[in-house]
């Protein structure tokens, strides 16, 4: 009798198997997706998107963890992210595994461990006749979005990095600007002026964009004088960019028969878990979720040809709900703060630390850590990106939907 049924079960199980691997090809390399979107949270561990979360109820009232734009979708999985050298990677390695598909050394980028030059998925797509975008709320010659175009054996060669920019060729550029636009000296061709020789339409901000948008290359920035990172959403002013405009530019700018491949980073919420401020390292969370809220409206005009992958490069801060002994997170103690740290005093610092604390917001490092990372998917081919994963398999997966030889 227990022969028979465990004979009957298998049966069924063989059933079940073959019809969701044909659910999966029809869902996956049979119908690739022409649209396909990338999203990076630097620094963006879960217990920054739990944060957030929790961030959101309660300023409801409510105890809860109220869902964002991309913990909603159905797909979920986890990904490694050390480095080829270190159990703790930083965000260049991290950028050139999610990039490339091959681990490297922290400190360096879109190079192999001896040096030796990898190419980015980006060039693979663009080599396929596929637009290209590449954004970032911080400077786009920064470690994560300089991955998906230039190589170098170091990460700080902002210059070497961002004049490999219009060599790429790809259509969209958006976001922060250049860490170094006349070089570490202050001695070689504005880098804005190389842009514009190797065929780019620079604009700044999005009035200029609207006066150009359809041009040929574009490269979008904020306005004269704010050409650096985007400022963090708390201290965010009139007129300046957000990630969100960025993002829906580069799908205005590049949505045509052949598709897109976008990357869009959200760079600043590393950079609030570097200083551990919880409020804005929470709102960045928030302001990244409404950047992929605008590529989920477009994925729900094509689903059956969108995919959108949002994940991180690795974890900052060792950020924790709790602090200390005891069964407490009381996330309205920090709605005095309305400022970064990283604009503030010294003493205006220890304030917010302060709420911090109250709020029993928890940290561990000013560093990153190296605990595993989440993936989220939807659409055409996302349920590849379920389960565990490493960082290098990203990139291999993004290939292998689209139906592009590696």
């Amino acid at each position: 009798m227990k022969k028979r049924l465990f004979a009957t079960l298998m049966v069924i199980f063989a059933i079940v198997a073959t019809v969701n691997s044909q659910q999966f090809n029809r869902r996956g390399p049979m119908n690739p997706p022409k649209f396909v979107f990338l999203f990076i949270g630097d620094g963006m561990g879960l217990n920054q998107v739990s944060m957030a979360e929790a961030y959101l109820s309660a300023q409801k009232g409510e105890v809860a963890n109220e869902a964002l734009s991309f913990t909603k979708f159905p797909v979920m999985g986890m990904s490694t992210t050390y480095s080829a050298n270190s159990y703790i990677t930083c965000s260049s390695a991290a950028g050139t595994a999610l990039s490339t598909g091959v681990k490297t050394n922290n400190g360096m980028l879109g190079v192999d461990p001896q040096g030796n030059k990898l190419e980015s998925i980006s060039y693979k797509i663009h080599n396929k006749g596929i637009p290209v975008g590449i954004v970032s709320s911080v400077t786009i010659d920064h470690a994560t979005p300089a991955a998906f175009y230039a190589n170098s054996t170091s990460r700080n060669n902002y210059y070497e990095i961002a004049v490999q920019l219009p060599q790429s060729g790809f259509e969209f550029f958006g976001g922060g600007g250049f860490a170094q636009p006349t070089g570490p000296d202050k001695d070689q061709k504005d880098i804005y002026e190389v842009l514009e020789e190797g065929g780019y339409k620079v604009a700044r901000g999005i009035k200029e964009y609207s006066a150009i948008r359809g041009q040929g290359k574009i490269a979008m920035f904020q306005d004269k004088g704010k050409e650096a990172d985007l400022p963090y959403a708390i201290d965010r002013k009139g007129g300046d960019l957000c990630l969100a405009q960025v993002v829906a530019a580069a799908i205005d700018h590049l949505y045509g028969t052949k598709g897109f491949f976008i990357m869009a980073e959200g760079g600043k919420i590393d950079w609030a878990g570097h200083s551990n401020d919880g409020k804005t390292n929470i709102l960045e969370v928030l302001d990244f979720a409404t950047s992929v809220q605008v590529a989920y409206k477009f994925y729900e005009k094509y689903p059956n040809e969108t995919l959108i992958i949002v994940t991180a490069d690795h974890e900052t801060g060792g950020m924790m709900l709790g602090r200390e002994k005891g069964y407490v997170l009381d996330l309205k103690q920090v709605d005095p703060q309305e400022a970064s740290m990283a604009v503030s005093d010294d003493k205006t610092k220890e304030e917010f630390s302060i709420l911090n604390k109250k709020a029993n917001i928890g940290w561990t490092t000013t560093s990153h850590t190296g605990v595993a990372v989440p993936v989220y998917a939807i659409g055409a081919g996302s349920r590849q990106f379920s389960g565990r994963m490493d960082n290098t398999d990203i990139p291999k997966k993004i290939l292998s939907v689209m139906g592009i030889e590696e």
